[in-house]
């Protein structure tokens, strides 16, 4: 009896912890997002197994570019704290960023390899 009350105390544990992970988009000087504004460039950021498709990714700065991200299997998203870029897969969001080359993470606990999927943002 204890042990299934253990069990499903962790369950809802780490249920409440996917919840918390939730979209909230914290943006700041370097970027910007709104959804009022009209993206004139789009990419599609491609996720699959601990990998994204490109290793590198360019875009035009101070141009509003609607990045997707596309799950091809598992669950991933995207994430760079400095350009405020938090995009879980399946969504879009609209950026505007300075020249500069951004690391982008998997912010989605994905596996074993989730700590090496790491691509480039470059805004030229």
């Amino acid at each position: 009896m204890h042990k299934k009350l253990g069990y499903a105390l962790v369950a809802i544990a780490f249920v409440l912890a996917l919840v918390a992970c939730g979209s909230n988009n914290d943006n700041n000087a370097a970027g910007s997002s709104s959804p009022a504004a009209t993206a004139s460039e789009e990419i599609v950021i491609k996720a699959s197994s601990w990998e994204f498709d490109q290793a590198e990714y360019v875009i035009p700065k101070d141009t509003p570019v609607q990045i997707t991200v596309e799950n091809l299997s598992g669950a991933h998203g995207i994430e760079n704290k400095d350009a405020g870029i938090k995009i879980r897969g399946g969504k879009s969001e609209i950026v505007t960023l300075a020249a500069g080359t951004y690391e982008i993470i998997c912010n989605i606990p994905c596996g074993a390899g989730h700590k090496e999927m790491v691509a480039k943002l470059v805004v030229q």
